[in-house]
């Protein structure tokens, strides 16, 4: 055998098994979250009675890019000092049926609760700074002006939509 065939018999199988692992993947990356079963079959089993079922899904956060700095006529530091970053993620998700002991008769002998998992949205905090001089003048041979120094603080912002069903009912 060639060492060019073992090379590339080699890179055949790295190419698949990375294409099979971004196929698996690919929903749960373009969702923005990770699905993560909570395995409980055992316990029922060994129990010998019914448990609750659960499954979760745990949010992918993303950084994104900060806006650049915005100049401002007569200003000597740009309009947003510090910028805000958004980031993007999501509500964990959360999905499970629990049994009950028949409380509420028998036609009511299981819980059912569905969050699905939401976008998230947000902005850091940033900073608007402005130094205590004005811009070169011209009416004071072109020194600049004293001024009070000016400073704010950009607030968080935080944006998502959230939902979820609580339902009981019979059967399993």
């Amino acid at each position: 055998m060639k060492p060019i065939t073992l090379t590339r018999g080699t890179l055949a199988a790295v190419v698949t098994g990375l294409a099979a692992t971004v196929g698996a993947a690919g929903p749960a990356a373009a969702a923005g979250t990770v699905p993560v079963p909570v395995p409980l079959g055992g316990v029922s089993q060994a129990l010998d009675m019914e448990v609750p079922r659960l499954r979760a899904e745990v949010p992918l956060v993303k950084p994104g890019a900060p806006e650049g700095p915005r100049y401002v006529t007569g200003r000597l530091l740009p309009d947003r000092t510090l910028p805000q970053l958004p980031v993007s993620g999501g509500l964990p998700g959360l999905e499970g049926r629990a049994p009950l002991p028949r409380l509420l008769g028998d036609d009511f002998d299981h819980l059912d609760v569905d969050a699905p998992a939401g976008d998230v949205r947000a902005l850091a905090p940033g900073l608007a700074l402005d130094a205590p001089l004005t811009a070169p003048d011209a009416d004071h041979f072109g020194l600049p002006s004293t001024k009070l120094p000016q400073a704010g603080v950009l607030a968080p912002v935080l944006r998502t939509v959230a939902g979820g069903n609580l339902a009981t009912g019979p059967g399993r």
